[in-house]
């Protein structure tokens, strides 16, 4: 008998950062099957947008297999598929190339699961479960993303219309569908613990010769989301400040650029997942220095769960996520001012590594594992012994 055949339709392309949409279906294909469907391509965009390995300029839809047990579809769209006409062709193409997938690989989903949304949901019959993960408030985080809030706004309320189940990573993006008549499941992000098993034993990445120790640490992107203010508070400090990943020249361009040219600061750009547990094994605190935004307030920032499993105390300004984390333990610092997040900083590093925190940190992290997220999709979803009380255990978190 086949296995379950699920749909996920990502806001990022397979290649891109290994983010909750990449590690969630990682973890769902112990259940199912998955077609992946990146966003759409437009032959005019530069090959580096285009989604992998291949090359060249392409006018058709790519289907190749990832493993066994997934597929990945690039599919493709009109030359300038975001302007407001031809936006309006995007979607009806990628949904046709979707069903033209699912013929080629001769499969019918059980679900189809939108990452954002655009328009996938309720065009796939019956017996077939519509799911909307919201992975972040993407209304609230327009600005950031250079969108136009009005049209995701009505966007996201025919994609809630259109859910059978809608996930929301918060309770406070899940308040503001509640308001819209949606019924969401608080659905966190997660971790994969595993991954950052062997942190204590690795050889720690390297940083300039006479860096400075401890060190603290940010890995993730460098966007408006990050409160560079927090930052240049714990540089001031004079303790070591690793900074891995990309850089948006956006984002406070002038500080920013101060900020780095500090001896006592190390930016690393964007480097593969495989490549994060020797950075972490080189920080002694994980900091998550987000900005008091809406967007931010309704996020669970992935690296907070990820320092943890690497088994590093962390300091975060003052998200309810995090605050919500520090019921579980101790090993979450919060505080929203410069001064007192740079000490929370120095408190953190002078309790980095004992075995018995380390170990408590990680703890934490694998209650929150992506597999045991999986395990509670395939439950909401039916998908065979999963399904089994999985309404009732539920993440309040």
């Amino acid at each position: 008998m086949p296995r379950p055949f699920v749909v996920v339709v990502s806001g990022v392309t397979w290649d891109g950062v290994k983010g909750s949409e990449r590690q969630l279906t990682e973890a769902l294909l112990a259940h199912a099957d998955v077609l992946w469907v990146d966003p759409p391509v437009s032959p005019a965009m530069p090959a580096r947008y285009r989604g992998g390995r291949y090359g060249g300029r392409h006018w058709r839809p790519l289907l190749r297999g990832v493993g066994s047990a997934l597929t990945r579809l690039t599919p493709v769209a009109l030359p300038g598929l975001t302007r407001p006409v031809i936006r309006s062709t995007t979607w009806p193409l990628v949904r046709v190339q979707m069903s033209w997938a699912l013929r080629r690989v001769n499969r019918t989903p059980v679900a189809v699961l939108a990452c954002s949304p655009h328009d996938v949901l309720g065009r796939w019959g019956a017996g077939v479960t519509d799911v909307l993960y919201g992975t972040d408030d993407w209304v609230a985080g327009a600005r950031l993303m250079r969108l136009d809030a009005a049209r995701l706004a009505r966007e996201e309320r025919a994609a809630l219309a259109r859910a059978d189940v809608v996930l929301a990573v918060g309770p406070e993006l899940a308040e503001r569908w509640r308001g819209l008549g949606a019924d969401p499941v608080l659905f966190p992000n997660g971790c994969d613990p595993d991954a950052y098993a062997a942190v204590p034993d690795l050889v720690p990445a390297d940083v300039p010769a006479g860096f400075p120790t401890p060190v603290a640490g940010v890995v993730g992107q460098l966007t408006d989301r990050i409160d560079v203010a927090l930052l240049e508070a714990v540089a001031d400090t004079g303790i070591g400040l690793v900074l891995v990943g990309p850089r948006d020249p956006a984002w406070e361009p002038q500080r920013a650029a101060d900020l780095l040219a500090r001896p006592n600061v190390c930016h690393r750009g964007p480097v593969p997942f495989a490549e994060l547990p020797r950075w972490l094994a080189r920080i002694d605190v994980g900091l998550t220095p987000y900005a008091d935004t809406a967007f931010n307030r309704a996020s669970f920032p992935l690296k907070t769960l990820e320092y943890l499993a690497a088994g590093r105390p962390v300091v975060s300004s003052d998200l309810p996520a995090s605050r919500r984390l520090q019921a579980e333990t101790t090993e979450v610092r919060t505080a929203g001012e410069p001064g007192a997040f740079a000490g929370a900083v120095l408190e953190a590093a002078a309790r980095s590594r004992p075995p018995g925190l380390v170990a408590a940190r990680r703890s934490v992290a694998q209650r929150h594992s992506w597999e045991r997220r999986a395990e509670e999709l395939a439950g909401l979803l039916g998908l065979g012994r999963a399904a089994v009380g999985a309404l009732a255990d539920r993440s309040t978190l």
